[in-house]
């Protein structure tokens, strides 16, 4: 459910800019008294999980289409919901930035509809409502079934509503609602269903993670270093090596766009769209997850001549991977360090009050 540039207009796209940094502001405020040396690489970690996991596209039967793990409501039972939210921000921008996946107009509409609809919506009010009564098997299917598929299927309705506010009339949107909703609720319960079973993992192996992440309390001294170990070695091979099995056809935006319009794709003449487009273009260095093609090249993969196959795929799943981990580790010791400065002068400040 990465947005391109061309299905908003640049008001629309300004304003959801302007919305996911206040609540980017705001996710940094919540989660300081909460991050310490041991969340920062977990945040770390499952950004890079999640990275890799969004490059494992899977058939939805019987439609043509395909879908692909968001991750939201994954990060902010693991994270808790505000370093889920920063987590998922990391993932987005290092695919926007280097991956073509996603455009940078459309940046600030990605992380609102994948990111704030599951950490701040179906999260608290859906998962740990359920949570809140103990915790046990049935309650973490039921909640986590639950909450991804109302987070995605809300993110879904905001994409048709942010193609009607920026006037894509090749869009209709009861035509483009009536067919987003049905393909996400698919991909919705597929997500729900690994979603569910990562979390299960978690929970017998180290209940204290989800426990700790709920309440908003750092992890202390509990060791995680299976934990991370483990997502770590998921990330190498999902990314690395599964990431060639993904399905090749259109995700549920692609192909609802296609049904809607006829086109999986739109263009725009306008400046702001064009001037984008090429600063991304000289930005990323593995377009659409593979090394950029010579003509001939693609010239002949077109032609059905031959079909190459492109390691970039392994490299890109690597590559993002480890990029995912070091900015959204760069992001938690940037807060970390903001809180010492914060706690440093409150405490100067008492100095001076006594």
């Amino acid at each position: 459910m990465h947005m391109a540039d061309a299905l908003i207009s640049p008001v629309v796209g300004g304003t959801m800019w302007a919305a996911t940094a206040g609540i980017a502001a705001y996710a940094t405020r919540k989660v300081q008294h909460e991050l310490d040396e041991k969340k920062v690489p977990l945040m770390g970690v499952m950004g890079a999980f999640v990275f890799a996991s969004q490059m494992i596209n899977f058939t939805i039967p019987g439609t043509g289409s395909s879908g692909h793990l968001g991750g939201g409501i994954l990060l902010a039972i693991l994270l808790g919901p505000s370093a889920g939210f920063l987590t998922l921000a990391s993932v987005l921008m290092i695919q926007a930035l280097f991956f073509a996946d996603g455009g940078l107009l459309a940046l600030g509409c990605n992380i609102f509809n994948m990111g704030f609809y599951t950490c701040f919506i179906a999260y608290p009010f859906i998962y740990k409502k359920m949570m809140s009564k103990g915790y046990s098997k049935k309650r973490i299917f039921i909640g986590t079934m639950i909450s991804a598929i109302i987070g995605l299927q809300l993110g879904a309705f905001s994409v048709v509503l942010q193609t009607l506010l920026s006037g894509k009339t090749e869009l209709p949107f009861q035509t483009f609602l009536a067919l987003m909703q049905p393909i996400h609720l698919a991909i919705g319960i597929v997500e729900g269903l690994v979603t569910t079973a990562v979390v299960e993992f978690v929970w017998r192996t180290h209940p204290e993670i989800i426990e700790k992440a709920a309440v908003g309390d750092a992890l202390g001294s509990i060791s995680i270093k299976k934990v991370l170990v483990i997502f770590v070695a998921f990330a190498v091979i999902i990314g690395g090596g599964l990431s060639w099995f993904a399905s090749s056809n259109p995700d549920g935006l692609e192909w609802s766009m296609f049904h809607a319009s006829g086109k999986e794709e739109l263009e725009s003449s306008s400046p702001v769209h064009q001037t984008l487009a090429a600063i991304q273009e000289k930005i990323s260095f593995l377009p659409d997850y593979g090394f950029k093609e010579s003509v001939d090249e693609a010239a002949a993969t077109d032609n059905g001549e031959s079909e190459i196959i492109n390691p970039g795929t392994s490299v890109s799943g690597l590559a993002g991977g480890a990029m995912t981990l070091l900015l959204a580790c760069l992001i938690g010791m940037l807060i970390n360090k903001m809180k010492r400065i914060n706690k440093g002068k409150l405490i100067v400040s008492e100095e001076n009050d006594v």
